[in-house]
């Protein structure tokens, strides 16, 4: 069915193992039971009681079978003794292998003559171990007289076969065999009867014949479901499924009907077990253990059965639905090609107006019926990822389905848009033209109906001049533009025969223009007759409308000049200077910047006015885009300390900026006072902005911290949403999206910038700093990788250590995964394991981690997946086998000297390729460092050996040098703008603003300040700072905060209260709550009040912050 074939379940060979080994034990326990020879086969002589079973015990356990008076027992046939003889026998033994007989031969009223035939018969015919044969020679004197004599002259001929002793009388017996083992006939006490024993023995063996059956029957079964071969077509797998349901339906029956019969006979055996003695009911007793481990062996044959049925069952169902799946998916694909075959046959090639309203009207139908196929489609494409979500065997196919699909659609959906827009722009062209010849041709009726003979007067004149005058007013913009703008603007629609048509206006237009320009020459001489001069006045340009600024509405206008103002109280030194209440901040914005308006210039060729394009809207966005941050930071963040507004907030809300607006503040003052001034740089060379992207690559990671902290923002966003503080904000400042859509702006602009990059890039193909822009791209797209990893690395759960110390995540996917272990109790369980696990990866510096993802499903769950934490290997112990047997998607990773080894199949080879790159440089670079810091040991030993306090003195200038380095690597500050910068900026005045607004902001920038402090400074500055710290001691506080901090965990200090506490944040585990500052001191450690808290200070630390606030 279709290209493709379809992918058939695996089987499961586990379950079918199960069955088989289930089965074997049964047929180990009926052989207990049963014996070759049925009771069926000799049940006349047996109910002739030709010999018994009595269930008695001589010595050493030795089983008794007894020969009672038979007046027959010399016409038995040979054969039919012997089998007699051998099932009697075999019963024992199938319980206890070499298990020894006793015969005890009864013939009190029998002669010798008759004894000594038994004999001779019974040494010839047992087939057992047999111990010993006591005979009850006759009563009578003469026959007693008689054997006494023939057995002394015959003893040694019997004794060399078997032994046997020649008993008086019962009495005599007592000396060999307890009376308790002895029957009644035999004066003993053991309870025998003979009909109960042959029903209880046809019983049995009837019982074993039936489960054999059953489990014969059950391993037939499975062993055809395992060898199924499936069709492709759904009517014969429908009738499989009905087939394989109802043979399970009967064997299932049969199952339920033998183990009626088996409790019922179980039950028999347990009321003759406790009606007698354990001692002497030694057989029954093993009959009803053998009967009950019997029973549980079936029963655990029917689970191992039903466990199989059930997953072929799921597997068969599963298949089915892949065939319809399959057939509706070829069914789309199919109907999806014909309407992009239709798409195609639209002309476009516009060779009159009414063909081209046509070809819309048909492509407006083709789009209406495309709708409703892609609806359709979109039905399919939910119904393949219910599937997948499902747990369906085949989840890669069917989603590789969903993503072919959806391709297609918007293959489609880009094609008819595309198709339209051309026909659209086609359509205007030919308006346009068609309203220029018409034009052309009023100005030609116009001059041929003027009448000569009224130009002879001036007035005369002057009223022709203007008629034509005014016509010339209404001449279409088309004509006014000129042809080459005309070309340059429709060159995406342009055809030989549209080319020609506007060659042809324009012609027609030179034509009328040339006739025009001729009437109204001899007007005018006419006209001038007698006319005095006039003097020329130009007209006063107009002001042109205001609008608001984009800082309050994300729809804005550049042709605009604005002002606004807005009263904003800020905390700190610099909102005391001019009012105690608030400070008035007026920024005026003037978008008619000629620089920033796109202008074509003389000798610019097209590719250089594309790229002026490209970079005035890389930086008219950039400016938008700090104005948004900057009235997002005004309107919101910073009314949340505004005490008018205390009432409006929630209580739970405060002290939430952080978490609510992230690292905006520190994104703001990067790109406002650094990078919005390299792009405006740019304006004059845009290929310069490759190089700009390069040096700040470094800053862009504010946004991998903005993006991790995304997730609690929203969380606290639909928490309190509605809340009339953000509405008040919001009515402030005339927003018409609420605060949730402008705290998506950074995630948008960074994906905006590789957007910018690649459309310069494609019109800088032959400029010398192509390779700046290229670079530029690639770090802007690992960037984009980067952050969308990090996304998926803080939604681990369950690794008890630090993420952190893993290095770098580089790269994360799903994956199915295979481990076997060398050896250990692992290696069975592994070994029997067919089904792969899905495991999500992800690639660190350090170590690679196997997650489970898991995703939750209901009204209140949060939509992102979650990974649990399952495994980690250490980079520095793994081994890569690229290639696997049998599957070019696999390979293998290996741990310990392949102690473990990891099958992965990864969904593509591209995706397998990418991953053993990635794996390859890590292992290249742990080989490079460790031949380094072997080099770098050995050097440092032999120059202690030369010379201790050189090295010593080398040592302490080395530690200088880097600290001075560490120092002048840092990043820059971004509030201390020069003026220079700011005397640059083109056409954004509130820029200086900038730095005095965020140095009221909540002290943004206290993190630089404090970096900057002298020697002095830092021996006094024994209190602590807000930053991120490691700690070295434990503390936890039981109370409504419930904070816990262990020895190494990441705390990040946020502010001081006035009662004497800090606010901090447990990144480790995700906490929050308040401590005491004496107690956070010994968290920290001892010498934080003497030593500098920051990376870059020389020494040995007990407390080290890890970053800025």
């Amino acid at each position: 069915m279709g290209s493709v074939s379809l992918q058939e379940p695996q089987k499961d060979m586990e379950g079918y193992y199960n069955l088989l080994q289930a089965g074997s034990e049964l047929e180990s326990t009926l052989q207990k039971v049963t014996v070759p020879v049925s009771l069926q086969e000799v049940a006349g002589y047996i109910e002739k009681q030709v010999a018994y079973l009595s269930g008695g015990r001589g010595e050493d356990s030795s089983v008794i079978i007894t020969l009672p008076e038979c007046s027959a027992f010399s016409d038995i046939p040979e054969e039919a003794l012997a089998k007699v003889l051998s099932y009697l026998t075999l019963i024992p033994r199938a319980r206890q292998p070499g298990v020894k007989f006793i015969i005890i031969l009864d013939r009190r009223l029998d002669t010798w003559t008759s004894i000594k035939t038994a004999l001779a018969r019974i040494a010839a015919s047992f087939p057992g171990n047999l111990h010993l044969v006591l005979v009850l020679r006759p009563t009578s004197f003469f026959q007693r007289t008689v054997t006494d004599l023939g057995f002394r002259f015959s003893q040694e001929d019997f004794m060399l076969k078997m032994p046997v002793v020649m008993l008086s009388s019962v009495t005599d017996l007592l000396r060999y065999i307890d009376e308790n083992q002895l029957t009644s006939e035999f004066g003993g006490t053991l309870d025998y009867c003979h009909s109960d024993w042959i029903i209880l023995r046809t019983a049995i063996e009837s019982f074993a014949v039936m489960v054999k059956d059953i489990a014969q029957m059950l391993q037939a079964f499975g062993t055809e479901l395992a060898e199924t071969q499936l069709s492709e077509e759904c009517n014969a797998i429908e009738l499989l499924l009905l087939s394989h349901t109802e043979k399970y339906r009967r064997l299932k029956d049969s199952i339920r009907s033998v183990m009626r019969e088996g409790r019922q006979l179980l039950h028999n055996l347990e009321t003759s077990r406790k009606d007698g003695d354990s001692d002497t009911h030694w057989d029954i007793t093993q009959d009803w253990d053998t009967m009950q481990r019997l029973l549980a062996q079936l029963t655990d044959m029917e689970m191992a059965f039903d466990g199989f049925f059930d997953k072929h069952h799921l597997k068969l169902q599963q298949y089915l639905q892949l065939l319809r799946y399959e057939h509706s998916f070829q069914e789309m694909e199919c109907s999806l090609e014909k309407l992009r075959a239709q798409e195609r046959k639209l002309s476009i090639t516009g060779e009159s107006l009414a063909q081209t309203e046509q070809t819309i009207k048909e492509l407006d139908s083709l789009e209406k019926r495309a709708q409703e196929e892609m609806s359709r489609a979109q039905v399919l494409m939910l119904h393949g990822h219910q599937l997948a979500a499902g747990h369906h065997y085949a989840m890669a196919l069917i989603i590789q389905r969903c993503n072919e699909l959806r391709h297609q659609c918007d293959t489609l959906t880009s094609a008819l848009s595309t198709k339209r827009n051309i026909l659209t722009q086609a359509q205007t062209l030919l308006r346009s033209l068609e309203k220029a010849q018409c034009w052309c041709d009023e100005g030609t009726y116009l001059l041929a109906n003027q009448q000569v003979d009224k130009f002879q007067s001036k007035e005369g004149a002057q009223t022709a001049l203007r008629a034509i005058e005014k016509f010339q007013e209404g001449t279409p913009p088309l004509l006014s533009a000129g042809a080459d703008v005309l070309f340059l603007e429709y060159e995406s629609v342009l055809t030989p025969y549209l080319q020609a048509h506007i060659e042809k206006t324009f012609e027609k237009h030179s034509s009328v223009q040339a006739l025009i320009q001729s009437r109204q020459n001899c007007l005018r001489k006419l006209a001038d007759k007698h006319v005095r001069p006039i003097q020329l006045v130009a007209p006063r340009p107009e002001t042109p409308p205001r609008s608001k600024s984009p800082l309050f509405s994300p729809k804005h206008d550049f042709n605009s000049s604005l002002k606004f103002t807005f009263d904003l109280p800020l905390p700190g030194k610099r909102a005391s200077r001019k009012s105690p209440i608030s400070r008035k901040i007026e920024v005026i914005h003037d978008y008619q910047t000629p620089s920033c308006l796109p202008y074509i210039v003389d000798g610019e060729d097209g590719t250089d006015l594309l790229k002026r394009h490209v970079i005035n809207e890389l930086i008219e966005t950039e400016r938008i885009y700090v104005e948004e941050l900057l009235a997002v930071l005004l309107g919101y963040r910073a009314e949340m300390d505004n005490p008018s507004l205390a009432s409006l907030l929630p209580t739970s809300l405060r002290n939430k900026k952080d978490v609510l607006f992230g690292n905006l503040p520190d994104i703001f003052n990067f790109h406002s006072s650094v990078f919005l001034q390299d792009l405006e740089s740019c304006l004059e060379t845009p290929e310069a902005v490759g190089a700009c992207f390069l040096e700040r690559k470094e800053n862009f990671h504010l946004y991998e911290c903005y993006c991790q902290n995304k997730p609690r923002s929203e969380s606290l966003w639909r928490q309190f949403s509605d809340c009339s503080f953000f509405q008040e904000c919001q009515k402030k400042l005339e927003h018409k999206l609420a605060l949730d859509s402008y705290l998506l702006k950074p995630v948008q602009r960074l994906t905006k910038y590789q957007l910018l990059l690649k459309e310069l890039l494609k019109y800088s193909s032959g400029c010398e700093r192509v390779s700046e822009l290229q670079g530029a791209l690639a770090a802007m797209l690992d960037l984009l990788k980067s952050v969308n990893d990090s996304m998926h690395q803080i939604a681990i759960t369950g690794y008890e250590g630090d993420l952190g110390d893993l290095g770098r995540v580089l790269m994360q996917g799903s994956f199915s995964v295979w481990i076997s272990y060398k050896k250990g109790p692992n290696r069975v369980k592994e070994l029997a394991r067919f089904k792969p696990m899905q495991r999500h990866l992800f690639l660190h510096e350090h170590a690679l981690l196997f997650c489970k993802r898991r995703e939750e499903h209901g009204e209140n769950a949060d939509k992102t997946p979650s990974y649990s934490f399952k495994h980690c290997l250490k980079m520095s112990a793994v081994g890569i086998t690229e290639n696997v047997k049998g599957d070019v998607k696999k390979f293998e990773i290996w741990y310990s000297g392949r102690e473990e080894v990891y099958v992965i199949q990864a969904p593509t080879v591209e995706v397998k390729i990418t991953w053993l790159n990635e794996i390859r440089k890590i292992l290249t670079n742990q080989q490079k460092q460790l031949k380094e810091e072997l080099c770098h040991s050995t050097a440092i030993s032999e120059q202690k050996q030369l010379s201790p306090s050189l090295s010593v003195s080398k040592q302490q200038r080395a530690s200088v040098s880097s600290e001075g380095t560490e120092s002048g690597h840092s990043s820059p500050d971004t509030l201390s703008c020069s003026t220079q910068h700011q005397r640059n900026r083109r056409s954004w005045p509130g820029a200086p603003y900038s730095v005095d607004i965020c140095e009221g902001l909540d002290d943004w920038s206290g993190a630089n300040v404090l970096s900057h402090l002298s020697d002095t400074e830092e021996e006094d500055a024994g209190h602590l700072v807000p930053g991120r710290y490691r700690a070295f001691a434990e503390w936890q506080k039981n109370g409504p905060d419930n904070l816990i901090v262990k020895c190494g965990d990441v705390i990040q200090l946020q502010r001081e209260e006035n009662d004497g506490q800090w606010l901090v944040k447990n990144l480790s585990r995700r906490q929050e709550g308040r401590i005491p500052t004496a107690n956070l001191q010994g968290i920290l450690g001892d010498s934080k009040k003497n030593q500098s808290t920051w990376l870059g200070d020389p020494g040995n630390r007990k407390a080290r912050k890890l970053s800025s606030p």
